[in-house]
């Protein structure tokens, strides 16, 4: 290569590199004008951002601390004197803020009529359904429905509760209630007899009826209840030990009942007897008593009930002419516990302002009424029960089905007595539905049973059941003296009806009180279609079958016929499972008419099932006319 040509090559060379270097250093030059232009634009917008900042701090108001602070001024602010020198000025000027039929009342009777019946006037004035309870009605109808739609599988459950907790409550405030100021003169006033009202004719038809409604004979639960048994049940000894329980259970409620009621009287004494003390100390003053005639022992601030008995009948005697005048009170307990209270007075008002005198008086509250829920809806199983059974076997018609239809049916018609002139149709209902009615069934099912089946048909039918004669006490019993005894008991409630006025008591607002009112002319249609639909049944079953409009031959039922042990089965159109349960599975032992003795018994080391009859199969029973048989055989 000539050496021109690497001269040239060599500044061509350095001319590129400082080229390089120029182009490098106008890149770093750019950078820097980059980043200071970058740094320009962020100045500006904190500077930008600065000012819309302060620009709201000067625009945002002041916030409380918290809702509390708020709240106190906006109290302090609207709180004032006015609050307490004017209201106070204007309610005294104006006739006050309690209500008039508050004033006149009781806490507990206020409450009951005007906020939980928010009771109408009259039973013409309907006043539409009261929501409360009409949800509790529901609730009620739900529970009963919910708890029998599976049968006694369900309800049976149900029972260890609502059959025994009412019991643990009692015994619970009979305790509560010995240790309490006057119980003791309440009990005592309970055994202490009166002979004179013993010889009156209403006390013994009372007794009577209590003792037949007591033990809820002709609703039909008894006899619903009682078809679940097997055949070889002792039912002698279930009537007797229901009827003691009955009988122990109303003696166990009395006694609580007295003794609750006896404090309620204590403490009504104490006060009575510490307001007109105060009275006769300022007739002393006032000189219209003389002092000398006050005994000397007599503190008038800690006076005892005898002290205060004293003193009043030595007034009496000294001012016999003036006494009236002075308006003293005697202040006897026993006047107290005289003021009988029924119906659901007894547990809503007079119980319930007892209560209110029990230290913790809210859980015996709360106590008091779970036991009445649920001796209410052991009452409603047997009721719905003893319909619900009969037609099932009647009809063979689904259980659950007709359960929610007959629970359904009777929400409905429970609405009436949950208007708010219920209270008065309870009466109403009280009074003609479940007394007269059900005295006329009960005489025609011993009617029924004593003479047209025959008292010596049944006695037998017991004694292959019981495997032993029941006493002929029984015999005298149901064949002469218990007819007689309901025929009695039927005409005296009918000549009670027609000596009493037909009425009701009514709640009157204006002088919160009640008063006796007569029923409207539908009022007493109302009573007699009540009366007369009660019994219908009857009648109509009877001609039904008189008519053979319902035939028991017709579906899977049959005749059976017990004579001294032995049974015999009339087979009739039985199909299956109810021929071979009826008859045995093997078909030569179903044309047979004799049977061993105890048929539907066990016997020790055979398999055989129990087939007991009852009311669930729809098993008739006919005595047929047949030889006596030995009495090995028995």
């Amino acid at each position: 290569m000539p050496k021109n040509s690497k001269v040239v090559k060599r500044e061509l060379d350095d001319e590129v590199i400082e080229s390089v270097k120029d182009l490098l250093s106008n890149e770093d030059s750019a950078d820097d004008a980059f980043k200071k232009s970058e740094l320009i634009v962020d100045v500006q917008e904190e500077k930008d951002t600065d000012v819309e900042e302060e620009s709201e701090v000067e625009d945002e108001r002041p916030a409380w601390n918290s809702k509390l602070q708020y709240i106190l001024a906006q109290v302090g602010f609207s709180v004032g004197l006015g609050n307490v020198w004017r209201f106070p000025y204007l309610c005294q000027k104006n006739g006050g803020v309690v209500e008039p039929e508050c004033e006149k009342s009781s806490a507990t009777t206020y409450y009951w009529y005007r906020e939980a019946l928010n009771i109408s006037s009259s039973i013409s004035e309907s006043g539409g359904l009261n929501w409360k309870m009409t949800i509790c009605l529901l609730a009620a109808w739900v529970v009963v429905c919910l708890a029998m739609i599976k049968g006694i599988q369900s309800s049976g459950k149900i029972m260890y509760f609502s059959s025994l907790f009412p019991y643990v409550v009692l015994l619970c405030f009979l305790i509560r209630a010995l240790l309490l100021n006057g119980s003791v003169d309440g009990i005592r006033h309970m055994f202490t007899p009166e002979l004179e009202i013993m010889l009156e004719p209403k006390v013994w038809r009372e007794a009577a009826a209590q003792v037949f409604f007591a033990l809820g004979l002709g609703f039909g639960g008894v006899i619903a209840f009682s078809s679940y048994n097997k055949r070889d049940n002792n039912c002698h000894f279930d009537a007797i030990l229901v009827s003691f329980i009955n009988f122990f259970t109303s003696i166990l409620a009395t006694l609580v009942v007295f003794a609750v009621l006896g404090f309620k009287a204590n403490v009504i004494n104490e006060k009575c007897i510490a307001e007109n003390s105060e009275v006769i100390i300022k007739l002393v003053k006032m000189g219209n008593i003389s002092q000398d005639i006050i005994p000397r022992h007599v503190n008038f601030s800690a006076i005892t009930a005898e002290d205060y008995n004293l003193v009043y009948d030595i007034i009496q005697k000294v001012k016999e002419e003036e006494f009236p005048a002075l308006h003293l009170n005697s202040c006897q307990i026993e006047d107290e516990l005289n003021k009988a209270v029924q119906g659901t007075g007894l547990a809503f008002i007079a119980f319930t302002e007892a209560m209110t005198h029990f230290p913790a008086s809210p859980f015996w509250s709360v106590m008091f009424f779970l036991m009445l829920v649920n001796l209410g809806l052991g009452s409603m199983f047997g009721t719905i029960e003893g319909i619900i059974t009969p037609i099932v076997d009647t009809f063979k018609v689904r259980k659950e089905i007709l359960t929610v239809i007959c629970c359904l049916l009777a929400f409905c018609i429970g609405l009436i007595f949950v208007q708010r002139s219920g209270n008065y149709f309870v009466t109403m209902f009280d009074d003609y539905s479940a007394t007269v009615p059900l005295l006329i069934v009960v005489i025609l099912e011993n009617i029924a049973v004593s003479f047209v089946y025959g008292i010596d048909k049944f006695m037998e039918d017991l004694k292959d059941m019981l495997g032993f004669a029941p006493n002929r006490y029984y015999y005298y019993m149901w064949k002469y003296i218990s007819p007689l005894m309901l025929l009695s008991l039927l005409i005296a409630s009918i000549v009670n009806m027609g000596l009493s006025p037909p009425g009701y008591n009514a709640w009157i607002e204006d002088k919160a009180s009640e008063e006796f009112l007569s029923y409207p002319t539908w009022g007493m249609v109302v009573c007699f279609s009540m009366m007369f639909l009660a019994i219908l049944p009857v009648p109509v079953v009877f001609i039904i079958r008189r008519c053979n409009l319902i035939d028991d031959s017709s579906g899977s039922l049959a005749s059976v016929t017990y004579k001294r042990g032995r049974v015999l089965k009339e087979p009739v159109n039985l199909e299956g499972d109810d021929a071979s349960l009826i008859h045995g599975k093997i078909s030569s032992e179903m044309s047979s008419p004799n049977f061993g003795k105890n048929i539907y018994r066990k016997q020790s080391g055979s398999p055989t099932l129990d087939t007991a009859p009852n009311g669930r199969y729809g098993i008739g029973y006919l005595m047929a006319d047949m030889p006596d048989m030995p009495e090995s055989d028995l």
